[in-house]
């Protein structure tokens, strides 16, 4: 099989989730873009807000001080593709100037303004599934059809939508959206059908890593996630996902050489 590649969180934030993954000071962050590059990354997804469940929300003006100036340094400085993880149509654009060639919008493409700096850029796009917004999401989410034919119908229109806004099919990647407007239930479900979201015919990313919904299954504090978070990309990467997007590069570096040798 072609290898998963690893995208690799860079989170330009002082509040986000997991406190290990905040760099929040230029230095700090740059070093550790090539520290992941050294590890082995394959992307770098770098963030100004934080999409945690609760996180307030921030201003434009601070989100673009917190990840332009930083894309322009990691692009001089390294050969890998740099993606943008931002809801605002206005820091896309600035980070695509600089040198971003993904969107990575968790509120999976819902602006017209987003969807039309997609399709101009002709920039991938990582089109995730949220249920509500950040300071809603986990607020009793439900859903009447099964979480996978319900995604399997969401995704559909977007990728309709986006297509009529003029993106190429070959940019546009799905990502499920474990643990944003999903119960511990809803997220096995996604993991344990992840094939069916394969079947749209579109590349698959997926986040999972040291989220709370593992902590909340085996009683771990979100440092303690490791293992867990191993082992669900690992269920990943044996059914194909193309992209996992990780805090921990280097262990997920060797388990995807591992597993495609495994697969061969």
């Amino acid at each position: 099989m072609s290898k998963t590649q690893l995208m690799g969180i860079l989170n330009a934030t002082p509040d986000s989730f997991y406190d290990k993954s905040r760099f929040f000071e230029m230095t700090s962050a740059v070093a550790r873009g090539h520290q992941m590059v050294a590890e082995g990354a394959d992307i770098l997804d770098v963030g100004g807000e934080s999409t945690r469940p609760g996180a307030p929300a921030v201003s434009l003006e601070e989100e673009i001080k917190r990840v332009i100036p930083l894309i322009r340094h990691l692009k001089q400085e390294l050969s890998i593709p740099i993606s943008i993880d931002t809801m605002k149509p206005q820091v896309a654009a600035k980070a695509i100037e600089a040198g971003a060639t993904w969107i990575n919008d968790v509120g999976g493409f819902r602006d017209s303004a987003m969807r039309e700096i997609a399709a101009s850029a002709g920039v991938k796009l990582c089109v995730m599934h949220m249920q509500g917004t950040p300071q809603t999401m986990q607020k009793a989410p439900s859903y009447e059809a099964s979480i996978i034919d319900y995604l399997k119908y969401w995704f559909s229109n977007v990728i309709n939508t986006l297509i009529q806004s003029g993106v190429k099919e070959h940019n546009i990647v799905l990502d499920p959206g474990i643990g944003f407007g999903k119960t511990v239930a809803h997220n096995l479900e996604i993991i344990h059908n992840l094939a069916e979201l394969k079947k749209l015919g579109f590349p698959v990313l997926i986040g999972v890593s040291r989220k709370s919904f593992m902590g909340k299954i085996l009683n771990r504090l979100t440092d303690e996630l490791l293992p867990a978070t191993l082992a669900i990309n690992s269920v990943a990467i044996l059914s194909h996902v193309d992209f996992i997007r990780v805090h921990d590069i280097q262990a997920h570096r060797d388990i995807i050489d591992l597993l495609s040798v495994y697969n061969k």
